[in-house]
């Protein structure tokens, strides 16, 4: 039986690890358009996030792009922020504690390449036409 008293949770910097070395890995199509992204860990979505998103519960929000997809930016319509991608520890301890069949670092690079998606213009639709992740 594993020993649990002396177990600490993931911190932010190890999920950011994860996070970095997942978007470092890029193939070379992707990676030179993720470079500029920000990167940004918090214990759990902030309320003005919760409420734009319109839900109550911050551990159902593991990650979420904020940005202008690549295929909606336009030249002529300079973006006045920085494309980021948000990684909610919390959230993402909940449930790798629920699922029990991945590895912290697996599901960290999931949701971390579910957000760069979003970056690249797919919809939730279109990512979940390739990605069985969660069956």
């Amino acid at each position: 039986m594993t020993d649990l008293t002396q177990s600490t949770a993931p911190s932010s910097d190890d999920i950011e690890t994860v996070a970095r070395q997942v978007i470092a890995t890029l193939p070379p199509a992707f990676a030179p358009h993720a470079k500029d992204i920000v990167l940004r860990i918090e214990d759990v979505a902030p309320d003005d996030m919760l409420d734009e998103l319109e839900t109550d519960d911050p551990l159902e929000l593991t990650g979420i792009y904020d940005g202008i997809p690549m295929t909606e930016k336009s030249p002529s319509e300079p973006q006045h922020f920085p494309d980021t991608i948000w990684l909610f520890r919390r959230a993402i301890i909940d449930e790798w504690a629920e699922r029990g069949d991945v590895t912290l670092h697996d599901l960290v690079a999931h949701v971390t390449v579910h957000e760069l998606a979003h970056h690249f213009g797919w919809s939730d639709d279109d990512i979940a036409k390739i990605d069985r992740w969660w069956e």
